[in-house]
């Protein structure tokens, strides 16, 4: 074990920061094994049998394409739960941890029926997270891509989560009228402009979706401006709206959505960068 994990390590310093490349390696071998970092490093000597050898090779190539090492295992972490993933979604990032958290903090302290509307569900991290959390609370989301609602819905089957899916573009305003007016509205829009694309890691461009990632040039705000005009018309009185942002267009974004009529609230992240935003109508706040 311990010869392919220095192996492994080796060839991964080639794409990826040493810190990085020992946290995958130490993914690999414990998702391979089935043992955790304490107990490898205690029986360092054990080999790897025919079946793990085999699959650890399988995995080795594919680490070496440069594909992210959740594809590879299948899986991703977010908020200590595991939830399936494929190149069909997303990869969950630590940020929007940090804005389901917010969301849940900002929830009302009274036990009143909530319903809540996730625009974008990816892996479906964000509404099983939510409905887990605030289990009383009626849970919808959208999506444009089929592939990703039924990876999602995998993801709320393992944790027993009643989930309302949608299948649809909404940007599409006709979309609209399928969905319900909610107390929270929350979302991890694409907002990465395509002239941007060269600054992101290559493993990001090849192998996540860019339909959620990339928005067009001319246009980097279009879905955030979609949202506000979507809570005009389906935000209940008193309602918030969470959305995640690109730390270089934070003002921006609050600057479009105070002009749409909102009171806006920038949060940083742990790293210290605008990475969210909450919305709340002038007549609630």
């Amino acid at each position: 074990m311990l010869e392919a994990a220095q192996a492994l390590r080796k060839m991964l310093q080639e794409i990826y920061d040493p810190r990085e490349s020992t946290n995958i390696t130490e993914w690999v071998l414990e998702d391979i094994t089935g043992i955790n970092r304490i107990d490898r490093i205690m029986n360092h000597h054990r080999v790897l049998t025919e079946e793990q050898r085999d699959k650890f090779n399988d995995y080795a190539v594919r680490l070496a394409n440069g594909m992210p090492v959740q594809y590879v295992t299948g899986y991703a972490w977010f908020m200590a739960l595991r939830f399936r993933v494929n190149e069909d979604v997303l990869i969950p990032r630590p940020e929007t941890e940090e804005l389901v958290q917010w969301t849940v903090d900002e929830m009302p302290l009274q036990n009143t029926p909530l319903t809540i509307l996730d625009i974008g569900t990816g892996t479906g991290c964000i509404p099983v997270m939510l409905k887990r959390k605030i289990p009383s609370a009626t849970v919808h989301t959208i999506d444009i891509s089929a592939d990703a609602i039924e990876i999602a819905k995998e993801n709320a089957s393992i944790y027993e989560t009643d989930i309302h899916f949608h299948h649809g573009d909404f940007l599409d305003a006709a979309t609209w009228l399928s969905l319900p007016s909610a107390d929270i509205i929350i979302s991890n829009p694409p907002y990465i402009p395509m002239s941007e694309k060269e600054n992101l890691h290559q493993n990001v461009v090849r192998y996540e979706p860019h339909l959620a990632l990339f928005v067009n040039n001319e246009d980097p705000l279009l879905f955030y401006r979609a949202i506000a005009m979507f809570g005009k018309a389906h935000l209940n009185k008193g309602g918030k709206i969470f959305m995640e942002i690109s730390e270089d267009h934070g003002q921006e974004v609050a600057e479009l959505l105070n002009f749409l009529g909102y009171h806006t609230v920038l949060k940083k992240d742990m790293q210290g960068k605008d990475r969210m935003i909450m919305l709340r109508s002038h007549s609630s706040a």
